[in-house]
C-alpha cells in the first residue's frame, strides 16, 4: 500500500513496485488519517509511508498502525525525500520496519519491499550512517544494562552485527553460521531485549554503548561466561 500526498509520486511508485509481477499495490492514500483507514480495510503486507503529509504525518500514522493489534502483520517502511536525523530516529521509534529515501534505485525498492514482507527490518546504508552519526553526537545512554548483561557472547556478537546493518546472510558469513541460525539468534535478541523489531535492535546497540561509530565500544566487551 502507498501513502503519499502526491499523486504523481504514488503513480510512479506503483509502476516501479509492480514491475516484476510479484508485488501488487492494493490501495493508496494521500494523508496519514486516510492511510490508517485504508490499512485497516486492506491489511497489506507492507506500507510505503511518506513523512510530510497534510492532516496527519507519516510518523504519527506509523505509530497508530503499529499500536493496532489487529494490524500486527502489517509492516511500515518510511519512504521519503527527507533524511533529517530526527526523522530517522522518530520513524524507527514509531515502529517502522525500515526507512528509505526516494532516490533509491527501482530494483532496490522492490528488494526492500520483499525483505520487509519476509519479516526482516531494514535501513539503507545511507540511513544507517545517519542513525550512527546522530547517536555519535549524544552522550552514551545505557538504558538496559541488566538485559545486555544477560546476553551470551554469541548474542552480543550478533547484536553488534545487527547494529552495523548486516543482514542475516551477512551475519552468518561473518560468524560462520547459517542464515537460519542467525535468524534464530535475532529472534532470541528480540525476546530478551523486549524489542519490537530489528530496527529497534539497531538503535539499542548504539544507545546501550555496545558499539560506537568507530566500531565495538571498548566498554562493551563481552563479560566472562
Amino acid at each position: 500500500m502507498l501513502v503519499d500526498d502526491q499523486e504523481l509520486v504514488r503513480t510512479g511508485l506503483r509502476t516501479l513496485a509492480e514491475h516484476d509481477g510479484d508485488i501488487e499495490v492494493v490501495a493508496e492514500a494521500d494523508n496519514g488519517i486516510a492511510g490508517i483507514s485504508a490499512v485497516r480495510q486492506h491489511k497489506p503486507d507492507v506500507v510505503l509511508m511518506d513523512i510530510r503529509m497534510p492532516q496527519m504525518d507519516g510518523i504519527a500514522a506509523t505509530r497508530a498502525i503499529v499500536a493496532d493489534r489487529s494490524l500486527a502483520n502489517v509492516r511500515v517502511v518510511v519512504l521519503t525525500t527527507f533524511d533529517e536525523d530526527e526523522n530517522v530516529l522518530a520513524a524507527i521509534r514509531a515502529g517502522s520496519a525500515g526507512y528509505l529515501l526516494k532516490d533509491i534505485a527501482p530494483a532496490e525498492l522492490r528488494r526492500a519491499v520483499r525483505t520487509v514482507a519476509s519479516g526482516d527490518a531494514l535501513l539503507s546504508p545511507a540511513i544507517t550512517r545517519k542513525v550512527l552519526g546522530t547517536l555519535a553526537g549524544r552522550p552514551t545512554i545505557r538504558t538496559r544494562p541488566a538485559l545486555l548483561d544477560a546476553l551470551t557472547d554469541r548474542e552480543r556478537e550478533v547484536l553488534t552485527r545487527i547494529g552495523k546493518g548486516e543482514s542475516n546472510d551477512e551475519i552468518g558469513a561473518s560468524l560462520h553460521i547459517s542464515p537460519a541460525t542467525a535468524r534464530t539468534y535475532v529472534s532470541r535478541l528480540l525476546s530478551k531485549l523486549c524489542a519490537r523489531d530489528r530496527s529497534q535492535l539497531v538503535i539499542l546497540s548504539y544507545e546501550s554503548g555496545l558499539i560506537s561509530p568507530g566500531g565495538i565500544s571498548p566498554t562493551a566487551a563481552p563479560s566472562a561466561q
